[in-house]
């Protein structure tokens, strides 16, 4: 063969070699989004900073947290993250609203069970302390117990949740429909309905964080029955404070 030929030959398929290479890489390459992405994705991508933030504040505490090691847990840029949140104390607060509606009832779940009302507050205190015993909430409240000196904006995440409020309007409505005989006004039912509340929780949460065993469900029972004995007894003797001015 004639050495031009040679050549030439070499020349095409090095030619035929190259378009097959750019035709691969051309299919190989996905359409480019774009536009803003839709809501449903843009809830997901919220849902995973606060799924990524939510361990690290729990594992990690929420001083030694930053913004840079939440953003690479979710596989985002810094930029994206305050596209979403203003700082950290906005995250924080969107991570303990995800951790108080997963501790919440389900809502099919009855609140006023029971044909009395000790075995309605019963109810309400199992109820009660399996929200506040739940690994996360003890991992939750043993964070704001130990930095919220520090960052008082922890406790402030906390309480304007609501959670608290709404089960002392449910307890204090309560306690108006089933016991009028107790003549006292609204603010001083809605205290001893947040007293109910802490009675209920405090004991077993402190010893779940460790201080003491924590109790078994036969234990539990039988704090909830003489919480409620010991409310109950208390709240029937309550009384409006006098105006010291009379």
């Amino acid at each position: 063969m004639p050495f031009t030929a040679i050549i030439a030959r070499v020349a095409s398929s090095i030619r035929t070699a190259k378009g097959r290479k750019l035709r691969g890489h051309r299919a190989a390459k996905s359409p480019r989004k774009t536009g803003r992405p839709s809501r449903a994705d843009a809830l997901l991508l919220r849902q995973r900073i606060i799924d990524a933030a939510t361990q690290l504040f729990l594992d990690h505490g929420y001083g030694s947290t930053s913004i840079e090691a939440v953003a690479a847990r979710a596989g985002i840029s810094k930029r994206t993250f305050y596209d979403r949140f203003d700082d950290k104390a906005a995250l924080f607060a969107a991570v303990v609203h995800g951790i108080i509606e997963k501790i919440r009832p389900d809502a099919d779940v009855p609140l006023n069970q029971g044909t009395t009302l000790t075995a309605v507050l019963r109810h309400l205190a199992r109820l009660m302390l399996q929200a506040a015993l739940s690994p996360s909430a003890i991992a939750l409240h043993r964070l704001v117990t130990g930095e919220s000196m520090r960052f008082p904006e922890l406790a402030y995440a906390v309480e304007s949740d609501g959670i608290k409020s709404e089960a002392a309007t449910l307890i204090g409505g309560l306690l108006a429909r089933e016991l009028p005989e107790v003549i006292v006004g609204e603010e001083l039912r809605r205290f001893a309905a947040e007293q109910f509340i802490d009675m209920v929780i405090a004991g077993p949460q402190r010893r779940a964080m460790g201080f003491g065993t924590p109790m078994s469900g036969e234990e539990l029972d039988a704090w909830t029955a003489r919480v409620v004995a010991l409310f109950l007894h208390g709240y029937h003797g309550m009384r409006e404070p006098r105006d010291r001015r009379s």
